[in-house]
């Protein structure tokens, strides 16, 4: 997929999905809508559910009417949570999920089925289950093709590097896809820069004082071969940048992904090189407004074709060029999104293999 510039996603989104949208008052009989995530406090969950609660005022109610069910990075929870939901109000749910990881996709999807209302995932699905094979209630899947923007992230790292020298990379949990999509980004990346060492691979699991344990554990055992610093989330490389600096060390090139404002604001400053911003807070509203005008039967999703079901939300490489601007566009305002256009700014149906 094609990484677009910050301008060239400006410039599309302008004319696509970027108008507001008039508040109305919700039917009397409308369903119960919901968002399954991991964690409010990280910055990139809090940025989905801002979106979410965007989208729920779009309708005249209150942010109070999402239901918000966190499950605090257990996929146990998060089925669980889902199913007393379910068992509550039935058919009368519109839901948006991120899964956790990717097997928990499925239990949660045929809950839903089996309940008769209506979700929508991010992120995290197996390759073998689609929207399609539940009829409508199953309505969509999106995630971000995470290969490519990880590979430029990883081209920005080494040629502050120099082209040689040690790298390590901080991982996300293991049987997420965005976190198997950006370390294969990385190793693409190293593949054409043949003096760069990978020293080492470690999961930190999004968590930022479990990078700073991971990176101060390379440091002690790596030392000054590390140059540089690749990290799968703007969290982990927040823990990074604490542990350098502990040891005294303020300039080690890093780089990181999600596009975060603490992140967007560190590459303005020159402390990250370069993120990718994911527009979590589109991903949000647009999540809960797919479940929510399915199941209210504003569009029957199995009347969509496939790359309606299945697609690839937008990326956006950010750099220490071009950050001030996109700092100002969509970091210190949220833009006012129509939320029934819902495929402003999907970039194309999700490929395997």
């Amino acid at each position: 997929m094609l990484l677009m510039s910050a301008y060239g996603l400006f410039g599309a989104a302008a004319t696509a999905g970027l108008r507001p949208a008039p508040a109305r008052a919700a039917a009397p009989n409308s369903p119960r809508i919901a968002w399954s995530y991991r964690d409010r406090t990280n910055p990139y969950w809090n940025a989905i559910v801002s979106g979410g609660n965007a989208f729920v005022q779009s309708l005249g109610l209150p942010q109070s009417a999402l239901i918000n069910l966190i499950n605090e990075g257990s996929s146990e929870k998060s089925l669980s949570d889902i199913q007393s939901l379910l068992a509550r109000y039935g058919s009368g749910v519109a839901l948006a999920v991120d899964p956790n990881d990717m097997p928990n996709c499925r239990p949660v999807v045929e809950a839903v089925n089996k309940a008769g209302a209506y979700v929508s995932t991010i992120w995290n699905k197996t390759d073998d289950l689609h929207p399609w094979d539940f009829g409508d209630h199953y309505v969509s899947h999106m995630t971000w093709s995470d290969v490519g923007p990880s590979e430029q992230t990883a081209r920005v790292l080494f040629d502050a590097m120099g082209g040689k020298g040690g790298v390590v990379h901080l991982g996300g949990i293991a049987s997420n896809n965005p976190a198997i999509e950006r370390l294969a980004g990385f190793r693409k990346a190293l593949k054409a820069y043949p003096n760069i060492q990978l020293l080492a691979v470690q999961a930190a699991d999004w968590d930022t004082q479990k990078a700073n344990q991971v990176m101060s554990g390379f440091l002690t055992r790596y030392g000054d071969s590390i140059k540089g610093v690749h990290c799968a989330s703007d969290t982990m490389a927040y823990g990074v940048i604490e542990a350098l600096r502990a040891e005294g060390i303020e300039d080690m090139p890093v780089v990181s992904y999600d596009g975060n404002p603490q992140a967007v604001e560190l590459v303005t400053k020159g402390k990250i090189l370069a993120t990718v911003f994911t527009n979590p807070y589109w991903a949000g509203g647009i999540t809960a407004s797919l479940a929510y005008y399915a199941a209210t039967g504003v569009f029957k999703p199995s009347a969509e074709p496939h790359e309606h079901r299945e697609f690839y939300g937008p990326t956006t490489l950010v750099t220490t060029k071009d950050a001030q601007d996109f700092k100002a566009r969509y970091i210190d305002t949220n833009p006012q999104y129509d939320w029934k256009n819902f495929w402003a700014l999907a970039r194309g149906q999700i490929q395997y293999g």
